[in-house]
């Protein structure tokens, strides 16, 4: 298959990556617009850190994370779920999942596992949090392979049409 995964200037390859994203999670030009300024920003927060599998010198799937910080907006929303649960600690001194995604066409050949566990293992947090779409999926069964547990369900991100789950496991992540 020719597959490589390595470190990815995410700034300079934002396009590429959006265009991977925008078909694997379903995204129209407006949501992907968004997106872009998004990752822009993310990219300048201290530790923030991307990786890509390419095939044949084409982008197929790429992550990327930064370690949490309760300021950032995503746990201002969550951190209100995790609390009624009683794991708001996982805020801190946790290593955030913002984004994995690999193109429907490249999907089920360990192309994700070997992206989460590659990001993962460069982060000097003990723990790694996430959110998925809260249903019964490959990707929340591939995070639950890997050592995630549910911390929190039915969360809801303004504009975001379904509940997600917020998931978190000890690092280093479970090897099969």
């Amino acid at each position: 298959m020719d597959l490589v995964i390595g470190s990815l200037d995410l700034t300079a390859h934002v396009d590429e990556a959006l265009a991977v994203q925008a078909v694997a999670f379903g995204l129209g030009p407006d949501e992907v617009a968004v997106r872009r300024q998004i990752v822009q920003r993310h990219m300048q927060y201290r530790g923030a850190r991307a990786y890509g599998a390419t095939v044949r010198g084409r982008l197929v799937g790429f992550v990327y994370g930064m370690p949490n910080s309760r300021n950032h907006w995503w746990s201002t929303v969550v951190e209100p779920y995790l609390r009624a649960g009683g794991n708001d600690f996982w805020l801190d001194d946790s290593f955030v999942i913002t984004e994995l995604h690999v193109h429907p066409d490249h999907q089920n050949r360990g192309i994700g596992r070997r992206l989460i566990t590659t990001i993962t293992d460069t982060a000097d947090e003990p723990r790694s949090i996430l959110s998925a779409i809260d249903t019964d999926s490959p990707a929340r069964g591939l995070y639950h392979s890997l050592g995630y547990v549910d911390l929190a369900r039915r969360v809801h991100f303004p504009s975001a049409p379904r509940p997600y789950a917020v998931m978190g496991a000890p690092l280093p992540l479970r090897r099969r």
